[in-house]
């Protein structure tokens, strides 16, 4: 204190000195003194103190210092107002408070367990958990968790065994200590251990453990019966499959591709039937478009000799028919249909939905409105709480007077297509191509940024002019600054029920908000995409197909996959087929039943 106190007259003989500029040493002496410094300490000031070269003699300054300097033992009577506490004292006590934290020996092993988990380094985690066992620190639950993670994570692969270390055994001795210590386990503890059940190949263990986790008042995720489920899936034991899907339905938690994969390879792998059905049709209402690897499944099943003998040659074709309607159209659900050879293959569809190999049309799945409504109201919800709330209402107010339009425009994303720089004449030639196909013939609602709409290359007069008509004619909104403009572009297109212009393929964070349900079935009907050449710009419409697996009247299926999905690469169908002849046969059925109905 006294180095700072002797440092006063030359920050005070400094021009332009300021009390307000200095506050923080003020408030360092004011904390010492309150923390101990006695009257006598403000006496071993120096002399004077200088403020624009008026002189302040320390003699007059002793009653304040008199005043401040309370001794530490009467310190709990004359506490500090705490309102009165500057915000850099806060701040100041907040970092010390913070930083004592970091340093204590349960943080410094949470840190290096941390890294340790990042660089998947066991044999340094367990050195440390030795180290920390022998010191007699106390572990938490995260501490655990990592030490876990890390013994299942060796133990799955082929380092089971690393450094002498038995991954499997430690991690299973690691838990019994956690119990010992009294820590209570989580989700994330009771997954581990399944893992280790997992690597030990005891799937029945890892599902019990799930059962435990259930017991216990834990909500098991995805992730907590994925040993379990591949365990029996590598097995070859498709009951035992069916068991852990059994009790994830019963807990609510849905099976996503990676899952229903493993079912559907145990059920093509014991020639379940049955069960093949009834996964692909769960492929077909949750995943749509499968990867490679559940395409090579599919194509397994049908090139096995139990798909060639499963199906029925007389069917009612009316049940069929009722089940097509009912199920909004694109597959029946009445099982396999037919009987013969299977012909698998890889297939296009041309611009009308016609497969490129057996001359099939596939159909175009309708949306239910109702769903189109929640949609809307969700997407208002998310762009409420992620923009400016006074901002998205006024946008919401705006589009109601001006609404609706039958299509949208992403402004930024058409005028930046192909160019180096924002191109206006390509956002006009797509704005009014838009308009001429427009049954209405109305401009369509172009969103651009305020940043683009004002200012540079928007205010030469062919550029101003353009957009002023659009402003006129109540087709134009200018996001304000800060805004995303996406929550405003994709919500005008979903409440509008109308078509949408960008190539932005909607992929990222922002997007996955929005879910895998209805997302992508809007998406698919409604997105129109740009191409940009020498002869000009051409737009393409939604396709007149719905993407996803399609099962048809006469037994065929249709399964697409995410290999391609551009405008220069057509996307990739598997088309399996049954015989000629029994498509014929049906098509003749199906005529019947119109003729007589």
């Amino acid at each position: 204190m006294l180095i700072i106190m002797s440092r006063l007259p030359v920050l005070m003989s400094m021009p332009r000195f300021s009390f307000t500029q200095y506050r923080p040493i003020f408030s360092l002496l004011l904390r010492s003194c309150n923390n101990g410094c006695h009257t006598q300490n403000a006496a071993r000031l120096p002399l004077y103190f200088y403020k624009k070269k008026t002189l302040f003699c320390s003699s007059e300054l002793t009653p304040l210092f008199s005043t401040l300097a309370v001794p530490a033992a009467s310190t709990s009577s004359t506490q500090e107002d705490p309102s009165s506490v500057s915000s850099s004292d806060t701040q100041s006590l907040s970092k010390r408070s913070r930083k004592a934290r970091n340093e204590t020996p349960e943080f410094v092993l949470k840190r290096k367990l941390d890294m340790c988990s990042k660089h998947n380094n066991l044999e340094e985690a367990l050195d440390l958990y030795n180290g920390a066992r022998v010191d007699g620190i106390k572990l938490a639950i995260h501490h655990y968790n990592v030490l876990l993670y890390l013994c299942s994570n060796s133990a799955a692969t082929d380092s089971g065994n690393c450094s002498g270390i038995d991954s499997l055994e430690k991690g299973f001795e690691i838990f019994r200590q956690m119990g010992i210590d009294k820590v209570v386990p989580n989700e994330a503890t009771f997954t581990s251990l399944a893992r280790l059940a997992a690597a030990k190949k005891d799937p029945e263990m890892a599902l019990d453990l799930v059962k435990k986790m259930k017991g216990s008042g834990i909500s098991p995720k995805l992730r907590s019966y994925g040993p379990a489920l591949f365990g029996f899936s590598e097995k070859g034991d498709a009951d035992g499959a069916y068991r852990v899907d059994a009790h994830m339905v019963e807990c609510g938690v849905v099976a996503e591709e990676l899952e229903l994969a493993a079912l559907l390879k145990v059920s093509v792998d014991t020639g379940r039937g049955d069960k093949v059905y009834e996964m692909l049709h769960r492929l077909r209402a949750s995943v749509r478009q499968v990867s490679e690897e559940t395409a090579r499944i599919v194509e397994d099943w049908f090139s096995s000799e139990t798909a060639n003998g499963v199906g029925i040659g007389n069917w009612d074709v009316g049940k069929v028919r009722e089940g097509v309607i009912k199920g909004g159209g694109g597959w029946h659900g009445q099982g396999w249909l037919g009987n013969g050879n299977w012909r698998v293959v890889k297939a296009e569809m041309d611009k009308n939905g016609f497969c490129s190999c057996c001359g099939e049309k596939l159909v175009c799945i309708d949306i239910d409105p109702k769903e189109t409504e929640g949609f809307a109201c969700s997407l208002s919800s998310l762009a409420s709480r992620k923009e400016k709330l006074a901002d998205f209402l006024q946008f919401q107010k705006w589009l109601q007077t001006h609404g609706p339009f039958d299509a949208v425009v992403d402004g930024a994303n058409v005028g930046l297509t192909d160019s180096h720089s924002f191109n206006f004449r390509q956002l006009y030639n797509a704005v009014y191509q838009l308009q001429k196909i427009s049954p209405s013939n109305k401009l369509p609602l172009v969103i651009l940024h305020r940043s683009r709409v004002y200012g540079g290359p928007a205010e030469t007069p062919y550029i101003k002019k353009m957009l002023e008509t659009w402003r006129k004619a109540g087709s134009l909104y200018a996001t304000p600054q800060g805004s995303n403009d996406d929550w405003y572009w994709l919500y005008a297109a979903v409440s509008c029920k109308c078509l949408l212009l960008t190539n932005d393929e909607m992929r990222d964070h922002l997007f996955q908000l929005l879910g895998n349900s209805i997302f992508p079935r809007w998406k698919e009907k409604h997105q129109v995409r740009m191409t940009v050449s020498r002869s000009g710009l051409a737009l393409h419409m939604p396709p007149p197909y719905s993407i996803v697996t399609q099962e048809s009247e006469s037994g065929s299926w249709h399964i697409p996959t995410v290999t391609g999905d551009d405008l220069e690469t057509p996307r990739q169908w598997l088309c399996a087929t049954r015989a000629t002849k029994t498509r014929s046969k049906v098509k003749a059925q199906l005529s019947n039943l119109f003729s007589t109905g």
